[in-house]
């Protein structure tokens, strides 16, 4: 390291120009994701006199959400990127030293009699041709060298500064959560389509062993229900949005590690993870239900719902309309520390790292089982 610095201290009118070049892509990813975060900081402010608090904080969270995840993204790509250039420069170590042996001899010489041949004036000057070659070979050599050890220094101070980005990031995605479960709390404006009979509710509950028993009998439990005209959903099959930023665990139909085989999808989320009403729809049922967890079922349409199932929180009440994108719960477990999130950071994370939680959501049409793939986009991705 001490002879690479010495060799920094050579060429240091070249530092920077090759600063400048050396925050690429991976360091404007990781920039890119340090601003996001900066936003939605600014967005949770704002949220505090917006006219309708709740959806003001939901795209607050989702912005924290998805500037953590980018975030998390790029320091993988920082580390990684700063990880093969400290390999790539520690495996030639060797070749840096004498690299470094012969420019400094070549800059030492108070004089050029060190390169006159024997042979004459002929020789000499097919010397000092071959010198010049070596030499501008050298200096695209150390050039490059050099290159690379400012880019593993400004990745190393990206690093550095993400931390605390990210502890801003992690304190403010946590208010905005809390912020709002008060203001859903709060909120007394939302639309009726039924009132829930409790008793029926919990007769339904106990007298049902499927999720299809249950569904069947969801209109048996509402009273005062009137028509109401949601846009329709079957119109826009393929194209709903996920109702939380997760990845593909389980497809229709396949079993798990118990052999049980469901009939929807279950998706791999991060903790805490926001989930929302991918369309306008009213909310049939909220609650535990069998040994699917805190569920939701949700009613776009007629004939059509929507189950979401293993969450940790629920959001409304049986009976409430919502507009799309509208917050319906939130999943388990624990935001992960600084600490945690820095490591995660530096591992793959195509294998799942920080999704330790999963959400099953099943679709029915006229109480029959469709595959949720073939409804909301990006399951497969």
């Amino acid at each position: 390291m001490i002879r690479l610095l010495r060799l920094c201290c050579l060429l240091a009118p070249l530092a920077l120009p090759l600063v400048a070049r050396a925050e690429g892509e991976t360091a404007q990813a990781a920039r890119a994701a340090m601003a996001a975060i900066e936003e939605a900081t600014g967005m949770l402010d704002r949220a505090e006199n917006a006219p309708d608090r709740v959806e003001a904080l939901t795209e607050t969270t989702r912005a924290f959400e998805e500037g953590l995840a980018a975030m998390r993204e790029g320091l993988r790509q920082v580390s990684a990127r700063e990880a093969a250039l400290s390999a790539d420069l520690a495996a030639r170590d060797d070749e840096i030293a004498r690299l470094l042996g012969t420019l400094e001899a070549m800059g030492g010489t108070q004089t050029p009699v060190v390169f006159l041949h024997p042979s004459g004036a002929v020789g000499t000057a097919r010397s000092a041709m071959i010198v010049a070659d070596v030499s501008r070979a050298l200096d695209q050599r150390a050039a490059h060298l050099r290159a690379q050890l400012n880019e593993a220094r400004v990745l190393r101070q990206l690093q550095e500064s993400a931390a605390t980005t990210l502890a801003e990031g992690l304190r403010g995605v946590q208010e905005a959560r809390t912020e709002l479960s008060q203001a859903i709390a709060e909120r007394t404006d939302l639309p009726r389509k039924f009132s829930e009979d409790p008793i029926k509710t919990a007769l339904l509950i106990a007298s049902t062993e499927t999720l299809g028993a249950f569904a069947s009998g969801l209109t048996d439990i509402a009273e005062d229900e009137r028509e109401i005209d949601l846009p329709s959903v079957s119109e826009r099959k393929g194209s709903l949005p996920l109702p939380v930023q997760g990845r593909l665990l389980r497809r229709a139909g396949e079993a798990d590690a118990a052999g049980i085989a469901r009939q929807g999808v279950v998706l791999a989320t991060r903790p805490r993870a926001l989930v929302t009403s991918p369309t306008a729809a009213t909310i049939r049922y909220r609650g535990p239900l069998l040994d699917l967890g805190n569920v939701i079922i949700l009613e776009p349409e007629s004939g059509i719902l929507f189950v979401f199932a293993g969450l940790d929180v629920v959001y409304g009440a049986s009976g409430d309309i919502l507009p799309a994108g509208a917050p319906i719960g939130l999943m388990g477990g624990a935001d992960p520390d600084l600490g945690a999130v820095l490591s995660v950071a530096g591992t793959q994370e195509g294998s799942g790292n920080g999704r330790s939680e999963t959400i099953y959501m099943e679709v029915r049409q006229d109480n029959s089982p469709q595959d949720p793939a073939a409804w909301f986009r990006g399951i497969e991705e």
